[in-house]
């Protein structure tokens, strides 16, 4: 089993865990080039922490974050551009 770095993150709702009005509880670290994928053709992602779902909805400013997602996150070394 090998781990990578992520190179570019972005948060996005686990559709498991929602409120009682249809918000999710808190949103994934996830694949910035796999939102897209997952939005338009049902596919899953992985999150950070290992929560695997499909893009339902997007994350708005100020929208609680896994903490386990959140963790990880910052502890990985800052990205740069691949050219």
């Amino acid at each position: 089993m090998s781990t990578t770095t992520l190179p570019e993150t972005d948060t996005r709702p686990e559709n498991t865990e929602q409120t009682s009005d249809d918000r999710p509880e808190v949103f994934h670290y996830v694949q910035k080039d796999k939102i897209a994928e997952s939005a338009v053709m049902g596919s899953h992602v992985v999150a950070l922490c290992g929560a695997v779902f499909p893009v339902t909805k997007s994350a708005k400013p100020g929208s609680p974050v896994c903490p386990e997602c959140k963790e990880i996150f910052e502890g990985l070394p800052p990205g740069g551009d691949d050219e």
